[in-house]
């Protein structure tokens, strides 16, 4: 008798729509949360990121996302050692809804992609998470935690020492 598949949990607001425009919060893991996108140093010490080959990867991809979707704007990332933060702003077009109505998931699903085509191999793990900006205040934390991320590395909850 085969078992049956685990169900998953619903990770998106139900019935959300996620093309509309507002500010959302990504994060994307690697596979097995990998640490693929750092050259590992003290991080004590370092004052820029040191991304690695494919960090290097991810992020001119990462910063190529308005190019491809101009209804856009990349407020704030940050490439971690396994996992990427974005905050993403998607604009209204003269109807209120945005030009193209790119949605989250279709970002995220090409950016993915993209990024995997250029490294070779597959990097990620199939779902990511998003967070709904509700308010200004919500947007602020979100950036603070954004901006802080990397020298805070050993008490991320990602954090995967050696991998």
């Amino acid at each position: 008798m085969e078992k049956p598949f685990p169900v998953r949990k619903e990770i998106r607001l139900k019935g959300y729509d996620y093309s509309q425009p507002n500010a959302y919060f990504i994060t994307i893991c690697t596979d097995k949360k990998k640490n693929l996108f750092w050259n590992f140093v003290n991080e004590a010490t370092f004052e820029t990121i040191p991304l690695s080959h494919d960090g290097k990867i991810a992020e001119a991809a990462i910063c190529e996302m308005p190019v491809h979707y101009p209804t856009i704007t990349l407020e704030k990332y940050v490439v971690m050692p396994n996992h990427v933060h974005l905050l993403i702003l998607i604009h209204a077009g003269e109807q209120g809804k945005a030009q193209s109505e790119p949605t989250i998931s279709r970002m995220v699903q090409q950016l993915k992609g993209i990024i995997t085509k250029k490294i070779g191999f597959s990097v990620w793990q199939p779902r990511f998470y998003d967070h709904v900006v509700r308010n200004q205040q919500d947007y602020d934390e979100i950036w603070q935690y954004i901006e802080e991320n990397p020298w805070k590395w050993k008490e991320d909850r990602f954090y995967n020492e050696g991998m």
